[in-house]
């Protein structure tokens, strides 16, 4: 008997075979879908930058996420099955991180420093800075008692996410928050209102200090736009997602920190410390500011990516 002679019930059973195939048919568990998921993020050459290390870690997140498991507690999901509209969830997710390159933190929505949880969407970068482990210890040695702090900025808020670390390293601070995008400041007071912070930290629409009222700071800390022209032109597809307005900076990625350099010592009280954030770029600040002498410091990601200057090296 021949194919075309076959009874209608087994040419509906060969139909149905035929549409048995595919990921959203054949991958079951959600170890199944780590699997997949690491495979096609690698496959797709993803550039993994915003807070995960790397294709394993990021498929984990974004699975995790999508079915709304603990964020840190894989292992007792690994074999359980996936019912097929949770598949369906997954797969979009995967397909949005490796076809679009979008970035994880715009796909699920939040970011996180350390313990803490933030609201990102494209309106404003997505949170990465050094600052959030040195806060853990309320930025000492240069600052040397946390409870003294009484104001304190954060230049470039962004997200408002350093703010927040900021109001909690110190305890008894006013913060100003400041950034030149009323988009991401409304960003910024959607997560200060989720911590209850309102009455603690101020939004301030700014070009750095151009705005900013009149006062003294006991501490300012800023992680600017910092990418230099040659960078930004090389930058991977995921990063085009985010504001170019808070990644580069001018040819030298240094426009913003000069203006910062110069105006900070009107805002800074006569012990106050001003730590701007540089990523890779500490060769570039030398160059630039060759009698600057300005303090490197190290935190556990990474070495020379912050410096640190007392008001009186300003003026």
């Amino acid at each position: 008997m021949t194919h075309d002679t076959l009874p209608d019930d087994e040419h509906d059973h060969d139909d149905e075979h035929e549409h048995e195939h595919g990921p959203l048919a054949e991958l079951v568990t959600v170890r199944d879908w780590l699997r997949y998921a690491v495979t096609r993020f690698n496959r797709a050459g993803c550039f993994f930058g915003h807070g995960l290390a790397d294709a394993y870690d990021e498929a984990v997140y974004l699975i995790l996420h999508t079915l709304a498991l603990p964020l840190d507690r894989l292992e007792p999901f690994l074999d359980a099955c996936i019912p097929g509209d949770e598949r369906e969830a997954i797969f979009e997710v995967i397909e949005k991180r490796a076809v679009d390159r979008l970035p994880a933190p715009y796909i699920t929505g939040e970011a996180w420093l350390g313990d803490f949880r933030f609201k990102i969407d494209p309106r404003v970068i997505i949170p990465r800075s050094y600052f959030a482990e040195l806060l853990e210890d309320g930025f000492s040695p240069w600052v040397r008692n946390p409870d003294e702090v009484t104001a304190a900025m954060d230049m470039c808020t962004g997200s408002g996410c350093l703010a927040i670390l900021m109001a909690h390293a110190f305890p008894n601070a006013a913060i100003v928050a400041v950034d030149i995008s009323q988009d991401a400041l409304d960003v910024a007071a959607e997560n200060i209102a989720a911590y209850g912070l309102e009455d603690r930290i101020t939004l301030v629409l700014s070009d750095g200090f151009a705005s900013v009222p009149a006062q003294r700071f006991d501490f300012i800390l800023s992680n600017p736009p910092y990418v230099t022209r040659e960078a930004m032109d090389a930058l991977p597809p995921e990063f085009l997602h985010e504001p170019g307005l808070a990644l580069g900076s001018g040819e030298d990625g240094l426009d913003l920190v000069r203006k910062l350099l110069e105006d900070a010592p009107r805002y800074l009280t006569p012990d106050g410390v001003l730590a701007i954030e540089v990523g890779h770029n500490r060769h570039i600040v030398e160059n630039a500011f060759p009698d600057l002498a300005p303090t490197w410091v190290s935190a556990p990601g990474g070495e020379d990516k912050i410096f640190v200057l007392e008001r009186g090296q300003l003026l």
